[in-house]
């Protein structure tokens, strides 16, 4: 597999970016519904939020680096069977994950830093906290956090269900590519 894309298919970084971005933000889902149930006597108490941010944060680094490598190297084109309307949603979907995934991060960040406190990344270095003064800006912060991530997993779920269908049901390679495998029918080279 090459590391960057071809006409025909994406190449290793845009798989493995794409497929990190997938997992993480799934993770993150599931340990953020967890934690927010704990309470101060279970030992996940202080680590949980930790990792969740320590986490979080880096997936904004990767989103970055993720934007930055598709814009600097082209995308597939659209297989011929892709119709007009597949095309634009598909643009749409794309587009609203990046805006949710940025709403997400901003919004954490805001819960995090609403006491004045920064944000410890791995223990490596903080984040400092810069905006602190926001009426009741962990509450509505969390509010806006948590139905953003709800949206980003029901998207996330439609995209998934979108390459379902080209694969089952259209029979395309629009999923194979995102797996960095070859078009079906084409040859191995030697």
């Amino acid at each position: 597999m090459h590391l960057k894309n071809t006409p025909s298919r994406y190449g290793a970084v845009a798989v493995a970016l794409h497929w990190s971005v997938a997992l993480t933000v799934i993770g993150l889902a599931i340990l953020g519904l967890w934690m927010v149930d704990l309470t101060y006597y279970s030992p996940y108490y202080r680590s949980a939020p930790f990792w969740h941010k320590s986490i979080g944060i880096t997936l904004a680094a990767v989103m970055v680096l993720r934007l930055f490598w598709r814009l600097m190297n082209p995308r597939p084109a659209s297989l011929p069977n892709h119709q007009p309307w597949e095309k634009r949603l598909a643009a749409l979907v794309h587009t609203l994950l990046y805006a949710l995934l940025a709403v997400i991060v901003i919004s954490g960040y805001l819960i995090s830093t609403a006491k004045g406190q920064g944000v410890s990344v791995f223990g490596w270095f903080e984040i400092p906290a810069v905006l602190t003064d926001l009426p009741e800006q962990a509450d509505r912060a969390g509010a806006v956090h948590y139905w953003v991530v709800i949206s980003v997993l029901v998207l996330a779920g439609l995209h998934a269900l979108g390459a379902l269908k080209h694969h089952f049901i259209d029979r395309d390679d629009t999923l194979r590519r995102m797996l960095g495998m070859r078009p079906r029918g084409a040859r191995q080279n030697p």
